[in-house]
């Protein structure tokens, strides 16, 4: 069983605030490649950064999520990714229409279950790492949540619940589907 687990979504959305929950009961995680990128090019002065050069950004977002999902393959338990290569390939792709996405996805399969974080202007901040208005996280989350499904994978959309609850339902959801295997 592929116990690698996307958890994308709206960006603002409260993904790396439940990662730092799951983390907290056990879980291994990765953070999310973009984050990555942008703390090692602001150090670096670099342009990879997606106010300056968003297809540099998303190339380099590919390569970490291919390397990423690579190394989770060793793990046993279940692993948690904020973020992935389809989150990566679908902003190259979106920006040159480059079809990448399905290659890619093909080759580098997570596990069926995809959670998305819905639009939450209630929660919602931009910080020195996130500089997009509301209006672009929406337009994103809108592509990818249309896009998954066409790559074979299941979405499902996280209730808008305290990050505890978010945490549980996620398990509920992955027990129920391993019980069902």
């Amino acid at each position: 069983m592929n116990r690698s687990v996307l958890i994308s979504g709206c960006s603002g959305g409260g993904k790396s605030t439940l990662l730092q929950e799951l983390v907290v009961r056990g879980h291994a995680v990765v953070e999310e490649p973009g984050r990555r990128i942008v703390k090692q090019e602001l150090e670096d002065d670099g342009a990879a950064l997606p106010w300056v050069d968003m297809v540099a950004f998303a190339r380099r977002a590919i390569e970490m999520a291919i390397a990423d999902h690579a190394a989770a393959c060793e793990q046993t338990g279940w692993m948690f990714f904020d973020r992935g290569l389809v989150d990566g390939a679908a902003a190259l792709q979106h920006l040159t229409g480059e079809p990448i996405l399905e290659k890619l996805s093909v080759a580098h399969r997570y596990h069926q279950t995809v959670f998305l974080t819905p639009p939450w202007p209630e929660i919602y901040t931009t910080d020195p790492e996130r500089r997009h208005g509301f209006d672009e996280a929406v337009d994103e989350y809108d592509r990818l949540a249309a896009i998954y499904p066409t790559l074979g994978y299941d979405i499902i959309i996280l209730p808008k619940i305290a990050v505890a609850d978010r945490a549980d339902f996620i398990l509920d959801c992955l027990s129920r589907e391993t019980r069902q295997q």
